[in-house]
C-alpha cells in the first residue's frame, strides 16, 4: 500500500471516530398574547424522536437533514435527538419547556462521547421561569459534554441573543435572511465552522454589540439589504468565521430584546469585539433608513381606495401569527367593509368556529356569519357579515421556501365587496397559494390584505404592484414605544431618540 493510501485510510478510521449529536427545540415566544403555549402546540407541528431526518423537512428540521448530510459525507457518525417546534404564540408551559430540553439533555448523555453538538433554535423561546429557553438549554449541554466538545447552535434572526447562549456556545449563527429563505444555507456555513473547530483548524470567539435599537428590518429590499451584503463580504477575510445581525423579537418582556450584532472570529476576541461594535454603530447610523416604515388603517384605506392597477398588497403586521398573534383581529377588515373598497382579498384568518359552520353549510350556501375577534381585545370586535361559502378545502398546506406549511382546513367566504379566506391551523400567510388553495386568485382583486409581516414576501413580490405594511392595533403593534417592557435594562430607541446620550 502507498504511504497516500495509508494516509487516505487512516484520515478515514480518525473521521470514523467523530461522533456529533443534533437536535432542534424551538418556538417564537409573544408575551403579549393572552394564551399560553402547550403541548398540544408543538404536537400540530411535529414532535420526531431521533428520525426527523427520515421525515420530509421543515422549515425548522432542514437544518437537521443538512447536518446529517454533511456529517455523513465525512464519514462521521449522526446520533439525532428530539426535534420539535411550536408555531409563534404565548409563553411556553413550563412542564412542556423542562420536558422536551430534558428529553434532549438525556439523549446527550445516552449518546456521549461527544465531539460535537449542533441544535437548531429559534433565539426568543420564552417558558414560565426562564426567560432565556435557549441559553439554559445550551448550557445544560455545556455542563453534560465538558468543555472540549464543540457546541454550535443554528438560530433565527429575531432572536434574543443572550450572554448565556454566547458563553454555552462555542460558535452561533443566525439566519441573514428576512424572509428566511437562508437557513440551509446557514446551516452549512455552521457545520463548516463547526468542522473546523473539531479538527483544530480553527478557535472560534464570539462577541456581541448592543445597538440599543428596537426596530423592524426587511432584508429583501435596500437599503438594509445592502447591510446583509457587506455582513457576507466580510465572512471568511481577516480571521473573521461569521457575522450575524439579530434582529431581536419585540414582543417579549426579557432583558435582552431588541437589535445586536454578532461576530465570529477566529481566536481574536478583540477583532471580534471591534467589528462587532463597528456594525452596530453603522446600523445606528442608519436606523431611520434600515427600519421598516408603516402606514396607519386610514392611510392604507386611503391608498387602497385611489389604487386601481392590479393588487395592492396590505400586510397586517400587528395581527401575524408569525409573530404569535392569534391571527383573527378584524380591524382592516372591518376598515374594508365599512369603506366598501373592493374587490378585496383578506386573509388567511385563523377561525375554526366559522369554519365548522361553514362547512355545515356547505358550498354555496348563503349564511349569516361571525368572523373573527375570538381571541380577546388584541383581535378587535367580531364581525357579522353576509357571506356565500364559494370554497371549502381540507387539509391545505403553502409553500414556504423548500417546505411546505399546514394551513388545516379552509373555506372562502364571500360578502359585497371582500372574499375572506378562513382557516382552522393558526399560520401566517406565506404565499399565494395560500388563497389559491380556495378558488381565490390573488391577481384578480384591488387589494389583498396577508396576515403576515415579511414572509409573505417572496410569495406575492411577483403579481403584486404595491406591498404597503400596516401598523395595526394586536398582539404584535410594531410601534415598540407602546409595549410595556419592564425587564430590559438600557434605554432604546425610538423610545428615546439618543439611548447613548
Amino acid at each position: 500500500m502507498s504511504w497516500a493510501a495509508t494516509a487516505i485510510e487512516n484520515k478515514q478510521e480518525q473521521n470514523l471516530t467523530k461522533r456529533v449529536f443534533i437536535a432542534a427545540l424551538g418556538t417564537e415566544t409573544n408575551q403579549f398574547v393572552p394564551f399560553p403555549t402547550g403541548r398540544r402546540a408543538y404536537e400540530e407541528h411535529g414532535v420526531w424522536r431521533g428520525d426527523a431526518t427520515r421525515h420530509e423537512p421543515t422549515n425548522f428540521t432542514a437544518p437537521l437533514h443538512v447536518w446529517r448530510k454533511e456529517a455523513e459525507k465525512r464519514g462521521w457518525t449522526v446520533i439525532e435527538g428530539l426535534a420539535t417546534f411550536a408555531a409563534p404564540s404565548g409563553t411556553t408551559v413550563r412542564g412542556v419547556y423542562e420536558g422536551f430540553r430534558d428529553e434532549i439533555l438525556a439523549d446527550v448523555k445516552a449518546a456521549l462521547p461527544l465531539d460535537a453538538v449542533l441544535i437548531n433554535v429559534h433565539g426568543a423561546m420564552v417558558a414560565d421561569g426562564y426567560d432565556d429557553c435557549e441559553g439554559d438549554l445550551l448550557s445544560s449541554v455545556r455542563a453534560i459534554v465538558g468543555p472540549k466538545v464543540a457546541i454550535g447552535a443554528e438560530f433565527d434572526l429575531h432572536c434574543h441573543l443572550s450572554a448565556l447562549m454566547l458563553d454555552s456556545a462555542d460558535v452561533l449563527v443566525g439566519y441573514k435572511e428576512y424572509p428566511h429563505t437562508d437557513t440551509m444555507e446557514r446551516a452549512a456555513e455552521l457545520f463548516a465552522i463547526i468542522v473546523d473547530t473539531v479538527e483544530g483548524k480553527v478557535k472560534p470567539v464570539m462577541a456581541r454589540h448592543d445597538c440599543r435599537m428596537i426596530a423592524q428590518y426587511r432584508t429583501s429590499v435596500p437599503p438594509i439589504s445592502e447591510f446583509v451584503t457587506r455582513m457576507k463580504s466580510l465572512e471568511g477575510k481577516d480571521g473573521i468565521l461569521s457575522v450575524s445581525l439579530s434582529h431581536g423579537f419585540s414582543f417579549a418582556d426579557v432583558e435582552d430584546v431588541g437589535t445586536r450584532t454578532l461576530v465570529v472570529a477566529d481566536g481574536d476576541k478583540a477583532r471580534a469585539e471591534a467589528l462587532a461594535r463597528q456594525l452596530g454603530e453603522e446600523l445606528w447610523a442608519n436606523r431611520e433608513r434600515y427600519a421598516t416604515k408603516y402606514l396607519s388603517i386610514d392611510e392604507a384605506m386611503d391608498r387602497a381606495a385611489s389604487h386601481n392597477q392590479g393588487p395592492l398588497v396590505l400586510a397586517d403586521r400587528a395581527d401575524n401569527p408569525g409573530s404569535g398573534a392569534p391571527g383573527d383581529s378584524t380591524f382592516v377588515l372591518r376598515a374594508l367593509v365599512e369603506r366598501q373598497i373592493g374587490p378585496a382579498l383578506f386573509g388567511v384568518m385563523w377561525d375554526p368556529m366559522a369554519f365548522r359552520i361553514a362547512e355545515e353549510a356547505g358550498e354555496g350556501a348563503r349564511i349569516r356569519l361571525r368572523l373573527g375577534g375570538k381571541s380577546g381585545e388584541v383581535s378587535g370586535d367580531p364581525i357579522d357579515l353576509d357571506v356565500t361559502v364559494k370554497k371549502i378545502a381540507r387539509g391545505v398546506r403553502q409553500p414556504y421556501g423548500p417546505v411546505m406549511v399546514p394551513l388545516g382546513d379552509m373555506a372562502l367566504l364571500s360578502s359585497e365587496h371582500v372574499d375572506v379566506a378562513i382557516c382552522t391551523l393558526r399560520t401566517q400567510t406565506f404565499h399565494a397559494d395560500a388563497f389559491k388553495a380556495v378558488g381565490a386568485d390573488p391577481a384578480d382583486y384591488r387589494v389583498v390584505v396577508v396576515k403576515s409581516a415579511q414572509h409573505f414576501y417572496n410569495g406575492f413580490v411577483g403579481l403584486a404592484k404595491e406591498i404597503l405594511y400596516v401598523a395595526t392595533p394586536g398582539a404584535a403593534d410594531p410601534d415598540v414605544t407602546r409595549l410595556p417592557y419592564t425587564k430590559r435594562k438600557t434605554p432604546f430607541w425610538p423610545k428615546i431618540a439618543d439611548p447613548w446620550a
